[in-house]
C-alpha cells in the first residue's frame, strides 16, 4: 500500500500563490504516477494534473495550464502543485493520489487539503 499526506492549503487573495506538497510513504516502488485532483462544493472532483514518476512526462487540465506547475523530488517520495496567479474558481479541496501503471485507475488518495481563494 501507498500512503499520501498533503500539506500547504491555506487561505490566499486572488492573484496570489500557494505550493502544495504530498509526500508518499509504504509501497513507494509500485508508483509509476502522482497526480492532483480538486474538489469544489458541490461539484466533482476532477484532474488538476500529474506526473510520471520516472520520466517526469506532465498533464494539466486546461483551466490551469500556464498558472499550475507540477513536479517531484524522487529522493524524497514528494510531488508539489506550485499554483500561481490563483483565482476564485481554484477554490477546492486539492487531492494527491498514485496509480501503480499506465492502465491502473488513481488508486491511494490523500486526505486532503483546503484551498481558498478569497479577498
Amino acid at each position: 500500500q501507498v500512503q499520501l499526506v498533503e500539506s500547504g492549503g491555506g487561505l490566499v487573495q486572488p492573484g496570489g500563490s500557494l505550493k502544495l506538497s504530498c509526500v508518499a510513504s509504504g509501497r513507494t516502488v509500485s508508483i509509476y504516477a502522482m497526480g492532483w485532483f480538486r474538489q469544489a462544493p458541490g461539484q466533482e472532483r476532477e484532474f488538476v494534473a500529474d506526473i510520471t514518476w520516472s520520466g517526469g512526462i506532465t498533464r494539466y487540465t486546461d483551466s490551469v495550464k500556464g498558472r499550475f506547475t507540477i513536479s517531484r523530488d524522487n529522493a524524497k517520495n514528494t510531488v508539489y502543485l506550485q499554483m500561481k496567479n490563483l483565482k476564485p474558481e481554484d477554490t477546492a479541496v486539492y487531492y494527491c493520489a498514485s496509480r501503480s501503471s499506465t492502465l491502473s485507475a488513481y488508486g491511494y488518495w490523500g486526505q486532503g487539503t483546503q484551498v481558498t481563494v478569497s479577498s
